[in-house]
């Protein structure tokens, strides 16, 4: 029992970036697919892991924080942007070993087809950049594994 409680005394919070990088558990998170006048919004991330690639505009669930919630605060804090959730896109996960094979990152996120309700796009918190991204023009880009099937798998919306 003393190493249980020495555990969580020596361990960062469940919903910190530290304890997001060799979690005990998944991290749960959320993820939108926008799109707007044939285009997808992607953010390139500016934080690690995978920092510099383009991915959707999502992030980590709060512990308490309704998924929806979670959802809308994700992309403003992100994008600048508020969006209505249209439909459950699907539930992705994301397995990243470290170069010994442990377990670095490990997140299960349930993507939204949304749409765009107002504000201005502009990169947030998490985002170095932000960009409408046409069909054509997504091979050119550096895309986290998985981001790309998820957007082709769910173009045209049926919104």
């Amino acid at each position: 029992m003393r190493a249980l409680a020495r555990n969580r005394v020596n361990n960062p919070p469940h919903n910190s970036p530290a304890s997001r990088r060799y979690p005990d558990r998944p991290v749960a998170g959320v993820g939108a697919l926008l799109f707007e006048g044939g285009k997808v919004l992607l953010v390139q991330r500016g934080q690690e892991p995978l920092r510099g690639w383009w991915s959707l505009p999502g992030g980590a669930i709060e512990l308490g924080e309704p998924i929806l919630e979670a959802l809308r605060r994700e992309v403003r804090e992100e994008t600048g942007l508020e969006i209505e959730p249209i439909r459950l896109a699907e539930i992705f996960e994301r397995i990243q070993p470290d170069r010994e094979g442990r377990i670095e990152f490990h997140y299960v996120v349930a993507d939204w087809v949304c749409r765009v309700t107002g504000g201005t796009p502009q990169p947030g918190t998490d985002a170095a950049a932000l960009r409408w991204v046409a069909r054509e023009d997504l091979a050119s880009l550096q895309i986290t594994s998985g981001t790309l099937e998820i957007v082709l798998r769910h173009w045209p919306p049926p919104l």
